[in-house]
Order: structure tokens, then C-alpha cells, then sequence
């Protein structure tokens, strides 16, 4: 009997940050299963333009236009969604660049308070959200997007860097306490991205890669159930080693990589 592939097994799934780049480009790789898919994201004429696609596949769309940081709204949403079957894939990929701006030498503590809100807080609030159904039926998987920068702390973007740690280790934990309940759950860490993002990301962005190339990276890795992917090797395997080369060379390494950012930019 042929090995069953993530498409075979997905009843509902769940993106959010759906909108554009990552989020996107998954949720029209997922279209061709046919599935129903629920799409989240803070722009609805975006959502409405990757919806119509996967429309055009033959996938059954649900849209959410909410922000993950809403959290009676999300959790209500979640609710329905519920009602009229399980959710089996859950990505967690929402999320917002912000840092150091123009002129200063470290973020506000504003930019702190929100981006670590918005890219921990929140996507922790939403997989508890999902968790109940999955736990009583003994099957599903969470993916949640990360980044090189949890291995790798930017210097220009260090709440962004935490934020993105902590869910890296979050997944990790959660991954491990799940396993004997049927409930996979993998963490991918990409490196530069080409999405919506980019253009507030005023610096260098050495080996990007493009949205559809980041889908397909983070689904194969679902689908073989690593619990910790990232991309590209050419980053990824420097920013494991991030925190236990010397600081000098640490740092050597990140000037490269310095930045500051025009606005903030949610995906």
C-alpha cells in the first residue's frame, strides 16, 4: 500500500498570515488536495486574491479576515470552523517584522511589547485554540514558522529574535509532550524570504529565497515530520552553530546582516 502523503490525511487546515508570502504560497501548494482550506489574514482583497486561486483548484475556502493579536475574535472563529469538521494542519505563520528603525540605536519598547505579543503571545493563544479538538480525536499537526534569527539573534531586531526563539523552543517542547497522543508538531526556521515584508527590511538579504521555494521546503519537512527544518543550508546550519562559536565571530558574521526597518509589515 503506497504511503499516505499530508494531502491524504487533511481534512481542514488552518493558515494564518494567509494573506501573502509564505502564508500564501502554502495555502495554494495545499490547494490542489482539494481540502477546505481556512485562510486567515488582516487584508481581505489579499485573501480574497489567494482564495480565488485555490478556488480555481478545486479547494473549499473558508476565509478569516482577522488579526492573530484578536483574540476572542480568532477564538471564535476556531469555534465555527470546528462545527462543521476537524481541523488537522494548523500553521501557525503569522506574524510581524519590526525593529531598530532609521536613526535609532535599538527598537522602542513599544516595537518591543508588539512584536513579541504578536509573534509568541498570540500564535501560543492560537494553537491552545486548535489543541481540545485535536487531543480528543488523537490526530492532527502543527507547523509554526520561525526563523534563523531564533538560532542567530539579530542585533537590529532583538524582540523579533526572541519571539521567534521562543516559539522555536515552544514547538520543540510541545512537539516532545505530544508524541504519544498522535498530535505531530514541526517548527520551520527560514532565512530571507522574498514576501510583502522585504521592502521594510532596509539591509542585506544574502541567499533568498522565494515564497513558493519556502512552501515547498516547510511541507516536505511536515510531511517527513522533522521537528526542526530551516532554509537555506547555506544559513542554516552557521545559525545553529550561532551561540556557541565565540562572541567575536558571532558578531563578525551579523554585521553582514545589519539592517533597520521602514515601518513595521505583518504577514
Amino acid at each position: 500500500m503506497a504511503k499516505k502523503r499530508y494531502h491524504d490525511t487533511i481534512a481542514t487546515a488552518v493558515i494564518t498570515g494567509a494573506s501573502s508570502g509564505i502564508g500564501a504560497a502554502l495555502a495554494r501548494q495545499l490547494a490542489a488536495s482539494g481540502r477546505r482550506l481556512v485562510l486567515i489574514g488582516r487584508n481581505r482583497e489579499r485573501l480574497n486574491a489567494v482564495a480565488s486561486d485555490c478556488r480555481a483548484v478545486g479547494a473549499d475556502i473558508v476565509i478569516g479576515e482577522l488579526d492573530i493579536t484578536d483574540r476572542a475574535g480568532l477564538a471564535k472563529f476556531i469555534k465555527d470552523i470546528e462545527t462543521a469538521g476537524p481541523i488537522d494542519l494548523f500553521v501557525g505563520n503569522a506574524g510581524i517584522l519590526d525593529g531598530r528603525h532609521h536613526g535609532e540605536v535599538i527598537e522602542s519598547v513599544d516595537v518591543a511589547r508588539h512584536v513579541i505579543d504578536t509573534n509568541l503571545v498570540a500564535a501560543v493563544e492560537a494553537v491552545h485554540m486548535v489543541l481540545p479538538a485535536m487531543r480528543a480525536c488523537r490526530q492532527g499537526t502543527i507547523v509554526l514558522v520561525s526563523s534563523l534569527a531564533a538560532f542567530a539573534p539579530l542585533a537590529d531586531a532583538p524582540a523579533y529574535s526572541a519571539a521567534k526563539a521562543g516559539l522555536l523552543f515552544y514547538g520543540i517542547g510541545l512537539r516532545d509532550a505530544l508524541a504519544e497522543e498522535g498530535i505531530r508538531v514541526v517548527v520551520s526556521c527560514p532565512g530571507f524570504v522574498a514576501t510583502g515584508m522585504a521592502p521594510h527590511h532596509i539591509g542585506a538579504r544574502p541567499h533568498e529565497w522565494t515564497a513558493d521555494q519556502a512552501a515547498r521546503h516547510i511541507l516536505t519537512a511536515m510531511e517527513k515530520n522533522r521537528g526542526i527544518s530551516g532554509f537555506p543550508s547555506a544559513l542554516y546550519w552557521p545559525s545553529r552553530l550561532a551561540l556557541i562559536v565565540p562572541e567575536f565571530l558571532r558578531r563578525a558574521g551579523g554585521r553582514e546582516r545589519r539592517f533597520f526597518v521602514k515601518g513595521s509589515r505583518a504577514n
